[in-house]
């Protein structure tokens, strides 16, 4: 199985960290009205805000970092990779797509944000493999697991816009970082991996060494 470069490993790690660093960042800059577990993320890049640049140049980062990711988990199926990727694109074009304010549905930002959620979400199930060899984080029984995980976060997420329940901000940023974390867990996997299966002879090795030493006694 293909190997995943170190360039990928960076990328997938830096994607969260980058992430959740900068919406507290931005946060941070705004007035005290603003509630990071009431008020979403996309608020932080809204015209009007303070220092609007910080999440803007946040969300266009991770979107490449995202993106190197799924160019790099080479171990995993080309539709996860495209979908991973495909989603990195649309992270990207939030950014260029702003919340406007005075605008209660604002499509494109809607669009774009709703197909990077998306693909956060299935990317999982295009990337799955079977085999002994298959990395712990792509078997299929992960995969499905993972796409159930997310996507009840993602719910959690709707319901809170569509309730206005108050926790709109915590919804999103938890299921973001979820989304962003699984990457580095699959690339951590397949690691993990090749050192596992060096330092353990596999059965075929061990039936032939006995045979070999059988042959040598008599």
């Amino acid at each position: 199985m293909r190997a995943v470069p170190w360039w990928g490993v960076v990328s997938s790690a830096a994607a969260p960290v980058l992430m959740a660093g900068g919406w507290t960042v931005a946060a941070r800059l705004q007035p005290h009205s603003y509630s990071q577990i009431a008020d979403t993320v996309s608020a932080l890049a809204a015209p009007g805000a303070a220092d609007r640049w910080v999440m803007t140049a946040t969300f266009l980062v991770v979107g490449a970092c995202d993106a190197l990711t799924g160019l790099a988990l080479r171990p995993a199926r080309a539709p996860g990779r495209l979908i991973l990727m495909a989603g990195a694109v649309a992270g990207m074009l939030v950014a260029a797509n702003p919340e406007l304010p005075g605008t209660r549905f604002p499509l494109p930002h809607i669009i774009c944000a709703a197909a990077g959620c998306a693909a956060l979400v299935s990317w999982p199930a295009g990337a799955w493999r079977r085999g002994p060899s298959v990395p712990w984080g792509l078997r299929p029984v992960v995969s499905a697991g993972a796409v159930a995980v997310l996507a009840a976060l993602l719910a959690w997420f709707g319901a809170e816009l569509i309730t206005a329940g108050g926790q709109a901000g915590l919804a999103e940023r938890v299921a973001a970082g979820g989304g962003r974390v699984l990457p580095v867990r699959r690339q951590h996997d397949h690691q993990a991996q090749p050192r596992a299966s060096l330092s353990r002879p596999s059965a075929r090795v061990r039936r032939s060494t006995a045979v070999d030493r059988g042959g040598a006694r008599a």
